[in-house]
């Protein structure tokens, strides 16, 4: 029974439950339509019955109602959420970064056109990515409009006491409002501090809210107990771990994701970069493997966020869109998972 009732849930998630936000298409020129369909009372009543309502036993009707899988726009370098805000596809990670080298690769990043910046509570470097964006917005670099922020607020005490944590992150940081923000990884108080994120969505102090190592059980578990379809979900990516099978589950929700990691992380850099059969179709194109990397990300449907502090890097990790992997190129890099995780989440 427990089976049948895992499989009824993932079916059942396979529709939104309701979308936060505003839609942004008077702004952008562009928007997703995304057919909602009220499924909280089915999955409540799946959850106390462990059967779908009116199931006779009879061979299970095909639902119309489909969920629009949100498409990259390599154009714009955006991506429609299910908020209704374009969110950029290719972002600066900040996790080590502190003080002034931070600031310095925040202005480098906005400079050379990155317009997603990611950061955390946990980080300790908020303060130092307000200030940087704030520098560059007095500086006429951008406007604050033009950037897209994403933040998180930590299990433990953080999401013990979400709204005091949630008003803390936005202090830090200074910057009007945020962006996207995150539950950082689960926890026993995930449900209450999701729908604080909820609360500070309909104050308009966030536009948009996810999820951060988050995998398929933990999904099927979170989402009947919430009223918001994440619009991000962010997880550690990489050839070396490529969650092949998370991907496409995200993604069948309507939702974004986002992969922390894309060039392997701390101490496993060096390997990944130098695999001979990246190295190899970065040498055909004319391009790093890094850029190779992101690439492939990018082709399968996921926003990276690598970190860096190297101007030159920062660059050098924007330009990835004068080129493309083939099919044959994709499977190549495909066929190097190793499942292997590179960090504890």
């Amino acid at each position: 029974m427990r089976k049948i009732f895992s499989l009824i849930l993932v079916f059942l998630l396979a529709f939104p439950i309701t979308a936060c936000g505003q839609n942004r298409a008077g702004e952008t020129g562009t928007a997703v339509s995304i057919e909602t369909i009220p499924a909280t009372d089915t999955i409540e009543a799946v959850q106390e019955t462990g059967t779908a309502p009116d199931d006779t036993g009879s061979e299970p009707v095909a639902e119309e109602e489909t969920i629009a899988k949100a498409e990259f726009d390599f154009e714009r370098r955006t991506v429609m959420l299910n908020s209704g805000y374009e969110m950029p596809v290719n972002g600066l990670g900040t996790y080590s970064l502190h003080g002034d080298k931070c600031i310095n690769a925040v202005k480098s990043a906005l400079s050379n056109g990155v317009r997603l910046i990611d950061t955390a509570s946990a980080y300790g470097n908020e303060e130092e990515i307000g200030q940087a964006v704030r520098k560059a917005i007095n500086e006429g670099l951008i406007q604050r409009e033009d950037i897209f922020v994403a933040t998180k607020i930590y299990p433990g005490s953080e999401m013990e006491n979400p709204v005091q944590s949630i008003q803390a992150c936005l202090d830090r940081l200074d910057i009007g409002y945020v962006d996207l923000m995150l539950l950082h990884h689960p926890d026993p108080n995930d449900v209450e501090a999701y729908k604080a994120m909820e609360q500070f969505v309909e104050e308009g102090k966030i536009r948009s809210i996810g999820l951060s190592d988050w995998y398929v059980e933990e999904l099927t578990e979170f989402l009947p107990q919430v009223d918001t379809v994440p619009a991000v979900v962010q997880n550690e990516i990489h050839p070396y771990y490529q969650e092949s099978d998370v991907i496409p589950f995200i993604q069948d929700l309507g939702i974004v994701v986002q992969g922390w990691y894309p060039l392997g992380g701390r101490g496993h850099t060096g390997e990944l970069l130098g695999d001979s059969v990246i190295s190899e179709i970065a040498e055909a194109h004319g391009v790093s493997s890094a850029q190779v990397i992101l690439r492939w990300n990018l082709q399968k449907g996921v926003v990276v966020i690598p970190g860096s502090s190297n101007p030159d890097h920062i660059r050098e990790n924007t330009e990835v869109y004068h080129f493309s992997l083939t099919e044959g190129e994709m499977a190549r890099i495909g066929a190097l998972d190793r499942g292997e995780k590179h960090d504890w989440y």
